[in-house]
């Protein structure tokens, strides 16, 4: 890979390689996220748009990456493009490349993000930050396989499947002449909806033990549990910034914890004394929800590298270790994943691992 493939386009993200557990999970027990994974298995092998829509947090990218590594693309690159974090000018040339002397600055012939994911999946993320022109040239893309690099009359022709993302409301944006309604049209063949973490409360043990693991091995630390009590204030909480507050959360309690249980002193002040606040901005989120700070988390540093096994993988591993962690003792493992045990056995069976083989473990 050239170095301007790994960091030459800005909102591009590093390619991800596999075995690194880096990259945010999705995991969830609850009907709506287990429904969604369905959803993911059933439409990665086909080659249909998906449109991902969710507020920030909660794991969009990771979504594409999954609908990616299940596909038959599964081999080929992954792009994943932040639009929103490109300048408007240099939209069209990071997309679609330029030909030398095209413009100022244009001091040699450049291949654009779409055609660097010929034969793979590209990931737009925040689809509705696009300019309208840039819109245009995508929507040809989508129709007739073709790019135009600037400066250049000759078609090239991409085999690309798209996944976009989005936390604003897009049929408010075309209502408002900010995005085309063909283009909407086009990118939503499939819709995947992720809930917000509070609509999932469900999941929030499941997501936190599996954040305690990971901090606390990142950090060098002997084995974490919560005590009670931090564990209620977790459940408790909205999650503005959803799973990656908290996992943001997590983090900063395993730095500040001197013991092996994580209590309530350890955990933000934001959820130890959650407040009423607004949650302006935040599409079909209640006017006022228990948050933190107003403004969202800041976006942890991410690893060069991400995690790239499909979501049920990961959390089939996260439960089966804890299990094994618990010499098959379902009622201790449960209790450690903040799940029921009626949720353990019916996502075991789902995976096909008997009780005789968890109890004789």
């Amino acid at each position: 890979m050239s170095p301007r493939n790994r960091g030459g386009h800005p909102g591009r993200a590093a390619a991800p390689a596999a075995g690194d557990v880096s990259l945010r999970p999705i995991l969830g027990a609850s009907a709506r996220m287990q429904r969604l994974l369905r959803l993911v298995s059933r439409v990665a092998p086909t080659d249909s748009t998906v449109l991902v829509l969710g507020e920030s947090g909660t794991g969009k990218e990771l979504v594409a990456r999954s609908l990616h590594v299940l596909s038959r693309r599964a081999q080929a690159p992954f792009v994943a493009v932040n639009v929103g974090a490109i300048p408007e000018a240099l939209m069209e040339s990071e997309l679609f490349g330029h030909a030398r002397g095209s413009f100022t600055g244009a001091t040699a012939e450049r291949m654009g993000l779409v055609e660097e994911a010929d034969h793979g999946t590209l990931f737009l993320d925040e689809i509705g930050d696009m300019p309208l022109p840039t819109q245009v040239k995508l929507l040809r893309m989508l129709e007739n396989g073709e790019v135009r690099r600037v400066g250049e009359n000759t078609p090239r022709m991409v085999d690309v499947r798209v996944v976009a993302a989005t936390h604003r409301d897009l049929q408010s944006l075309v209502a408002d002449g900010r995005f085309r309604a063909d283009l909407y049209f086009r990118l939503n063949v499939v819709q995947l909806d992720l809930p917000p973490l509070r609509e999932r409360r469900e999941d929030i043990g499941l997501l936190a033990s599996f954040f305690l693991d990971r901090a606390a091995q990142k950090q060098r630390r002997g084995r974490l549990e919560f005590a009670p009590e931090a564990m209620a204030l977790l459940q408790r909480y909205d999650y503005p910034g959803n799973v990656r507050e908290l996992e943001n959360a997590i983090e900063h309690a395993v730095a500040l914890t001197e013991g092996g249980e994580i209590g309530p002193h350890d955990l933000p002040a934001a959820i130890r004394t959650p407040r009423m606040l607004p949650l302006s901005g935040v599409p079909g989120a209640p006017s006022h929800a228990f948050g933190g700070p107003q403004q969202a988390p800041p976006e942890p540093a991410r690893n060069a590298e991400a995690d790239t096994r499909p979501l049920d993988v990961v959390l089939r591993e996260h439960v089966l270790a804890a299990l094994t962690r618990h010499r098959g003792n379902a009622t201790a493992a449960a209790k450690q994943l903040g799940i029921s045990r009626t949720t353990m056995w019916r996502m075991l069976k789902r995976w096909g691992v008997s009780r005789s083989a968890i109890k004789g473990s």
